[in-house]
């Protein structure tokens, strides 16, 4: 009973933090337009996003997070490159310097990956409501902080979510952003994380 009002307590106390207004938390950035992640968010995201009606720096940012922090595209895109696979180049040395093929755009982030028998990464591009995964922005925290998978009540397997859960509400919240602009797709073919396909 305490282990389930403890879960319970944890669940309320994110989705408390993440209900107050995304523009407050956005006083906790560094000079908005000017943050270099921002910047830096906006050169490195692999398609096309829809910014309508959308804050600008918290996309940004989430794309910063999603690509150059969290590491997103090896597990959720179904090939991960186009080209150039990154950690099988020509027999180079373990540690050598390697240039990946471009993010496969086509497949960006919509799932497919599998990890075993009954593991499978989750599509992460937006629904037809647009909320990523089909995840309300409340559904994607509680998943990622208490590691239970909002679509079976699982415990997410393979996620690294016992780091990501250390995430502030405005970096869940720029990450969603992020999410709800890429363009939806459907996976590709592959066998696991990291492939390239053609």
């Amino acid at each position: 009973m305490r282990k389930t009002f403890l879960a319970a307590l944890r669940v309320c106390a994110c989705v408390s933090l993440l209900s107050y207004p995304f523009a407050s938390a956005q006083s906790t950035s560094t000079n908005s337009g000017t943050d270099p992640r921002i910047l830096r968010g906006q050169q490195i995201s692999p398609v096309t996003l829809n910014l309508s009606g959308k804050d600008t720096n918290a996309v940004y940012l989430g794309s910063y997070l999603v690509n150059a922090v969290g590491g997103c595209n090896d597990c959720h895109s179904c090939p991960s490159y186009i080209g150039t696979n990154p950690y099988t180049v020509g027999g180079k040395a373990l540690g050598a310097t390697n240039t990946p093929g471009p993010t496969n755009s086509v497949n960006y982030l919509a799932g497919g990956v599998p990890f075993g028998p009954a593991i499978t990464s989750y599509n992460l591009t937006p629904d037809t409501n647009g909320n990523p995964g089909g995840m309300t922005l409340a559904q994607f925290a509680a998943a990622i902080v208490n590691g239970v998978d909002s679509h079976d009540g699982g415990i997410l397997q393979i996620m690294p979510w016992p780091t990501y859960r250390h995430m502030n509400a405005f970096d869940f919240a720029a990450v969603y952003a992020y999410l709800s602009a890429i363009p939806s797709a459907q996976p590709g073919t592959c066998t696991g994380s990291g492939q390239t396909g053609q």
